[in-house]
C-alpha cells in the first residue's frame, strides 16, 4: 500500500470577524460548505486523507458537510490558538496506524475553498522533491506602507513582498519537531512554514493563486460566491452575465470623461 498524503485542515478558529451562530467553515457557497469544498480541492490535488481540526462541541455542525467527502476524514479537537490546533491535528496523524505512515503532510485553512488542485499538486511535488517546508505565494499588488517612524508611515517596496497562502506542505518529521521546538520556546507562529523557519529550516515557494482567497469577513463570502457562479458560466457569457453574479453591494464605478474643447 502506498504512503498516504495527509492534509491537516484547520477549522477550529472562532470566526470573530465573520460573526454568526454557526462555525464559518460550514457556511455554504451555492449549496456546499466551505470545508467540503476545501477537502474536495485537496483530494483533487493528490491528498488521500484529511485530519479536520474543529472546535470542541461542534461535531454536529460539521458532520453533514462531510457526508459526501471524496476521501477519509478524521476529526480532532482544536486548541486555544491556531498553533495548538495544528499540533493537535499532527498528534492525530501520529496516533493513527495508517496516517502515521505519511512522509508528506499538508496544512490548509478550511476557509480557503477555491484553492486550485494545481496549487495542491505543486506543493506535494515540491515536498516529494526534497523541500521540507513549502508554501504557495502570490505577488502583492497593493501599495504597502508600514506604520510608525518619524513620519508616521513608510513606503515598502512591494516587489520584495509575497502574500502567503495555504495549503503549506512539509516533511512530517520536520513539521512535528518544529512545532515541538517552538512550543517549548514559547514562540507563536501565524503559519507553519514560519514555525519550521524558526527551527532552522529553509522555506520553499511555489506559485499560488488569487483564487485561494481566505474567507475572513462576510464580504469575502459574497465575493467567493460570485467567483463560483462566474466560473460555472464561463464559455458562453457576456459582461452583463458576469455582472449579474457580482455582489450587489459592491459600488458601481463610473468613469467620467473630460470635456474636450472644440
Amino acid at each position: 500500500m502506498s504512503e498516504p498524503i495527509v492534509a491537516v485542515v484547520v477549522a477550529a478558529g472562532l470566526g470573530v470577524r465573520f460573526g454568526g451562530s454557526v462555525p464559518k467553515p460550514v457556511r455554504s457557497i451555492t449549496g456546499k460548505a466551505l470545508v467540503a469544498m476545501s477537502i474536495e480541492a485537496l483530494s483533487a490535488g493528490g491528498c488521500t486523507d484529511v485530519v479536520l481540526v474543529i472546535p470542541g462541541g461542534t461535531r454536529h455542525h460539521f458532520s453533514p458537510a462531510l457526508a459526501t467527502s471524496p476521501i477519509a476524514v478524521t476529526l480532532a479537537e482544536g486548541g486555544a490558538t491556531r498553533q495548538e490546533s495544528v499540533r493537535n491535528g499532527l498528534q492525530a496523524v501520529l496516533d493513527d496506524k495508517h496516517l502515521s505512515r505519511a512522509k508528506v503532510v499538508l496544512v490548509h485553512d478550511a476557509v480557503r475553498p477555491l484553492v486550485p488542485a494545481r496549487v495542491v499538486g505543486d506543493v506535494i511535488d515540491a515536498v516529494r522533491g526534497g523541500a521540507v517546508a513549502v508554501t504557495p505565494v502570490v505577488s502583492v499588488v497593493d501599495t504597502i506602507r508600514m506604520v510608525g517612524g518619524v513620519t508616521g508611515s513608510q513606503l515598502i517596496d512591494r516587489n520584495t513582498l509575497r502574500a502567503v497562502q495555504t495549503p503549506q506542505g512539509f516533511d512530517l518529521k520536520c513539521l512535528v519537531e518544529s512545532h515541538d521546538a517552538m512550543t517549548a520556546a514559547g514562540w507563536q507562529a501565524t503559519d507553519d512554514v514560519s514555525c519550521c523557519e524558526g527551527n532552522g529550516h529553509p522555506v520553499t515557494f511555489v506559485e499560488g493563486s488569487r483564487l485561494a482567497m481566505k474567507i475572513t469577513e462576510p464580504a469575502d463570502l459574497e465575493m467567493a460566491k460570485a467567483l463560483v457562479k462566474v466560473h460555472r458560466g464561463v464559455g458562453h457569457h457576456s459582461g452583463k452575465r458576469i455582472r449579474r453574479h457580482w455582489p450587489k453591494r459592491l459600488p458601481r464605478i463610473v468613469i467620467q470623461r473630460p470635456h474636450l474643447e472644440q
